[in-house]
């Protein structure tokens, strides 16, 4: 029997963020909304998802904050 499975951490954007000043580039841009979490996929179908975390990440220098 052949099983195609998968495991890994996944981000997806979630809209936009505050405009905020980065502390690693100081450049003053809007961030991007983001979402992670880790999933599980049999056959590319995801299955199982979890430890889902949000954050802001700077457009200029990828820098990111929890929200």
């Amino acid at each position: 029997m052949f099983l195609l499975f998968g495991y890994g951490r996944k981000q997806k954007p979630v809209g936009p963020g505050a405009t905020r000043t980065c502390p690693r580039c100081h450049n003053t841009t809007q961030w991007t909304r983001l979402r992670e979490y880790t999933q599980l996929t049999i056959f590319f179908i995801p299955v199982l998802r979890w430890g889902r975390t949000q954050f802001e990440s700077c457009g200029i220098c990828g820098a990111a904050i929890a929200v």
